[in-house]
């Protein structure tokens, strides 16, 4: 199986949020057992600041069934309580060190990325927080050997004092990293943070305009990774909520479009969508699946 974001049979590469509960390769599993190609989860407790390093069995496991069923990239995402941009010397110290474990942890997985939010500047300017999460960045990445691993900065959708809100500060974060860290940085849109924070990706027009400006500032090379969420909030609402695909804002044909958009068929689309009831993962996994454009039978590599 390439790891690529198109598979074999031509489909682009469409995953979900798994859960590792119980070891890595209980994600991998579930991946599998629904059917996708690339999967994301937490490596430790999103809501706890001190992980477990993963066990070398489950590390083993855990790559065999990515090996076998194809699942490729692997997306770890940090968890919920890290602010590297924190005016909290505090909770700064504590980010840092919740982070390193992040990198860590992806570091042993073996894993292609790991997705971070930029954090909240609260009781800075916005100048301020990208400098300080930057910082972060690189007093958690010191020292340690982060070949093969890639920090995916995601996009938000602005509210409050979060940066991220506009692509622009991302590539920053990325310019000021650059010179002082080797962990290799890239991005990751999700398309309910687009929406809210003001692209309007649900219509043609300004899909358009997003996409042109991602180039501009981000370069959608550097773009690996899509967040595939419908929108509960309007656009420009700044409210982080996710809805089922089709459900929301965005809509069945934004996510056509989306799908469709010759920029994007690159990249890997991996679902964060509620659970309201039971099957629910199956449901959009299928509601994306059946907006992908039909391609050629032939493998690519994009990683």
């Amino acid at each position: 199986m390439g790891r690529g974001a198109l598979c074999y049979d031509g489909r682009l590469r469409i995953g979900i949020h798994t859960s590792a509960a119980g070891g890595l390769a209980n994600a991998a599993r579930e991946a599998a057992e629904l059917g996708v190609d690339t999967f994301q989860m937490f490596t430790s407790s999103p809501r706890m600041w001190r992980g477990t390093p993963p066990r070398p069995d489950d590390v083993a496991q855990f790559k065999k069934l990515r090996e076998r069923h194809g699942l490729y990239p692997a997306v770890v995402h940090d968890n919920y309580l890290i602010n590297l941009a924190s005016a909290d010397a505090g909770i700064r110290a504590k980010s840092v060190a919740a982070f390193r474990g992040e990198l860590e942890r992806a570091v042993m997985a073996g894993v292609e990325y790991l997705v971070a939010h930029p954090g909240n500047y609260k009781g800075q300017t916005v100048e301020q927080g990208l400098v300080a999460f930057v910082a972060g960045v690189v007093e958690a990445a010191q020292g340690l050997r982060t070949d093969g691993l890639m920090l995916l900065l995601e996009n938000t959708a602005g509210q409050g004092s979060s940066l991220g809100r506009r692509f622009g500060e991302l590539a920053l974060i990325r310019q000021l990293a650059g010179p002082h860290t080797d962990l290799a940085i890239g991005y990751c849109l999700d398309t309910c943070h687009m929406l809210a924070s003001g692209y309007d990706v649900a219509t043609e027009a300004g899909l358009e305009a997003a996409m042109a400006e991602a180039e501009r500032e981000l370069g959608l090379a550097n773009v690996h990774v899509m967040h595939a969420n419908d929108s509960r909030g309007a656009l420009g609402s700044h409210v982080d909520r996710h809805e089922h695909i089709g459900k929301g804002h965005i809509g069945i044909e934004g996510f056509r479009r989306i799908l469709h958009h010759d920029r994007l068929r690159d990249k890997a689309f991996i679902l964060e969508t509620p659970v309201d009831e039971p099957g629910d993962g199956l449901r959009n996994i299928a509601a994306l699946r059946n907006l992908c454009p039909k391609r050629p039978m032939t493998p690519t590599r994009s990683n």
